[in-house]
């Protein structure tokens, strides 16, 4: 620790700057303004022939030729309706379109479809029935299926027929072809219907969730009585939906109930066609820990190709890719780290393809024509991200991206041309397009050139990467963001940012539109910002991420207090004035590192906090705890109500009321648990906010209380 502290100070020396007069960051810049959101290039999609590409511009969509930059035609022009989003058929003849969308849920919404003919210039409505869902097209774009009152439907544009595959859809009971809450949120799947290649059949998953619990929230709209708002919500240990899987053909009319064999309280995460039209449906149990993946064809007939299991749980993903008939790629973390491997179609591995003690974070593809695989990974350093190549036959292996931050690639199809988005949380993304020959830049469609200008007129300080070891040896990952006229001879206080939770990493080294500019806020103000990777994070093996199995909450806080204890113990730093900020996940660690973790901690502030595990969803909860019933030690030992007692700093607890993820319960009964022990506590919650508390001027009002609160306490 001493010779990294040394070596620490004397890069500060070397890189302090004499600043001016500079720009001061408001919160209005950042929750208004969104000035620090970066740019990225609007409804850019690659087209079919891979040498075209569309973008959204010009009041409507225009059709640019990859190599030369030049717009070679007008794909449409918007007249009389406006869209959120668009969707082109596999013969890009015709445009399904999104128009008033309605947001349901984290991921779902219903709206209003149009369906637009290149060739007739003329648009048709798909249903005048009611809004729908998940509107698609068949392969020959003469069919679009979509969701309606939680039935399964698709519109036949040769006779315009309408016709009904499911009937027995009800609110809260039945869905057909759509998730319930939890497969939304925890899955991240809300679409539940696929077509087949040859769009002869509709392959779906049913949902029967009349024995799920409900849970109400109430919404407040000037009325003499709040609006109750009741839904499906399965906690942990509870109920869950039962799922089946269903196979309807076009031609008979008829529709087929495929015998999984699954758990009758397990689940079907994933249903996938492969290219010659049977059905990989994925089976899953309930502790999640015994994954199956079982291929049908259409007359019920199955195999089973893959099986995995796991000492802990197994993730579900959709890095499933056929090469062909007989074999695919999967992603599996069986030696450690998330690797590539290949597997025969009759449930044999044939090799493991990549190697190595890293994860790869992102699987784009394969190419035939060029037997390549396309990747990123954190290959060089777990807080940075890199876009690979590599030759199937021989295994060579290229890294596409050279510059050290995070990149992302999005690829055309047959894998000719590329788009690399690159970053560094300094720095915001420019967006470049390649080719897959030589991998040399064609053009730039965005570098985000007002957001530069921006910065640069701004007092900012350094940004700061480093390594500690916590009270176990193991070393951890952070970066430090370092007030403007930094002055080693003086002590700041630290405001610390956790999420700390699976799967989002927050000390990397790409840029962040969501807390950035409100970080930068803080370090004009005087403060350094830090944030720190523990045990359970992302991007360093299976063990690092998975030790926290039954006891989620546990390493995650004993590392937040350990780097409060070293931040402490540096010579810039007031030890007296740490302080430490979350939300959801974050939030639940910020409150056991204010309670568990006193002494070390003035200050916390959690927005929308689990603050016990019983209270949170069945799918996410059990995957990390198991239930209460066969894990109670580590849900009582690990949930913020049981420390109120502890509480000694400064805590601000922030809830949105309609939040159907971490209910308002979460808030209310550590609320009540303070004040049991006569704690003193600060609170702001959100009336018909869910748990992005949005909205109108939400946003200002929640970082103006979050940042005074700060200046007052810390």
């Amino acid at each position: 620790m001493r010779k990294f502290q040394l070596a620490f100070l004397f890069s500060l020396i070397l890189s302090q700057l004499s600043f001016g007069q500079a720009q001061q960051i408001s919160l209005e810049d950042i929750c208004q303004k969104y000035k620090f959101y970066a740019a990225s290039p609007e409804g850019f999609n690659f087209m079919k022939d891979g040498e075209h590409y569309s973008v959204v511009e010009d009041n409507g969509i225009q059709k640019y030729n990859v190599v030369s930059g030049k717009k070679t035609e007008t794909l449409f022009t918007q007249t009389d309706f406006s869209f959120d989003s668009y969707e082109f058929s596999e013969d890009e003849n015709k445009i399904l379109f999104q128009t008033q969308v309605e947001p349901l849920y984290r991921h779902s919404s219903k709206a209003s479809y149009l369906i637009y003919d290149r060739k007739t210039k003329k648009s048709l409505t798909l249903s005048e029935a009611g809004k729908q869902r998940l509107a698609s097209f068949n392969s020959k774009a003469d069919k679009v299926a979509f969701i309606r009152d939680n039935n399964l439907y698709y519109r036949d544009l040769i006779t315009g027929k309408e016709i009904a595959i499911t009937k027995d859809g009800l609110e809260n009971k039945i869905i057909n072809g759509a998730t319930d809450w939890v497969y939304e949120e925890e899955f991240s799947l809300d679409l539940a219907y696929y077509w087949s290649p040859d769009g002869s059949m509709i392959a779906f998953v049913r949902f029967d969730e009349s024995e799920v619990k409900e849970f109400q929230m109430e919404y407040y709209k000037n009325e003499l009585y709040p609006a109750p708002y009741t839904f499906k919500y399965p906690k942990a240990g509870e109920i869950n939906s039962k799922v089946s899987v269903h196979l309807f053909e076009l031609k008979t009319g008829k529709t087929r109930v495929l015998n999984t064999a699954h758990d009758e309280d397990g689940y079907i995460p994933r249903i996938k066609w492969t290219p010659d039209n049977k059905l990989c449906v994925f089976t899953l149990n309930r502790h999640q820990n015994h994954l199956k993946i079982i291929s049908f064809q259409a007359d019920g007939s199955s195999q089973l190709i893959l099986e995995e299991k796991n000492k802990y749980y197994v993730d579900i993903h959709d890095y499933m890719y056929f090469i062909d008939s007989n074999q695919f790629i999967w992603v599996s973390e069986k030696d450690g780290y998330r690797h590539l491997y290949l597997h025969q179609i009759n449930g044999k591995e044939s090799k493991q393809l990549t190697k190595g003690n890293w994860d790869l974070t992102n699987f784009y593809g394969y190419s035939p024509e060029q037997g390549r695989l396309y990747y990123q990974a954190a290959k060089e350093k777990s807080y940075q991200r890199d876009v690979y190549m590599m030759e199937l036959s021989t295994g060579k292996e290229i890294k596409i991206s050279s510059s050290e931050g995070e990149s992302e690639a999005n690829f055309g199809r047959g894998f000719k041309y590329f788009v690399l988005n690159h970053s560094t949380k300094s720095t915001p993304p420019v967006y470049k397009l390649l080719d897959t020959k030589s991998f040399k830049e064609i053009t730039v469609l965005e570098d985000n050139q007002q957001l530069n200008q921006y910065l640069g007129k701004l007092e900012l300080g350094e940004m700061k990467y480093f390594t500690f070891r916590n009270e176990a040896g193991i070393p951890l990952n952070g970066w430090m963001m370092l007030p403007a006229n930094f002055d080693m001879g003086k002590k700041y206080p630290v405001m610390m940012y956790v999420y700390g939770g699976p799967g989002n990493p927050t000390a990397t080294d790409g840029w962040d539109n969501g807390n950035h500019g409100w970080f930068r806020m803080l370090s004009q103000k005087g403060y350094i910002v830090v944030t720190v990777d523990g045990r359970g994070t992302e991007q360093r093996g299976e063990e690092f991420r998975k030790c926290t199995y039954l006891q989620l909450g546990k390493f995650e806080t004993e590392d937040q207090i350990a780097t409060a204890a070293y931040l402490g113990n540096l010579p810039f730093v007031e030890k007296s004035r740490i302080g430490i900020f979350g939300w959801s996940f974050g939030g639940y660690l910020s409150s056991l590192c204010i309670t568990k973790g006193a002494d070390q901690f003035k200050l916390a502030i959690a927005v929308a906090p689990v603050t016990n595990w019983k209270w949170y969803d069945s799918i996410y909860t059990e995957r990390y705890m198991r239930t209460p019933a066969e894990n109670e030690k580590g849900y009582e030992e690990n949930s913020p109500v049981n420390f109120a007692d502890r509480l000694k700093g400064k805590y601000l607890l922030v809830h949105g009321m309609a939040d159907d993820n971490v209910h308002f319960q979460h808030a209310a009964e550590m609320a009540k648990e303070l004040i049991k022990f006569n704690k003193p506590f600060e609170q702001m919650f959100y009336p018909n906010k869910n748990h992005g508390i949005y909205g109108g001027l939400t946003r200002l009002h929640l970082y103006s209380k979050m940042t005074q609160f700060i200046l007052d306490n810390l």
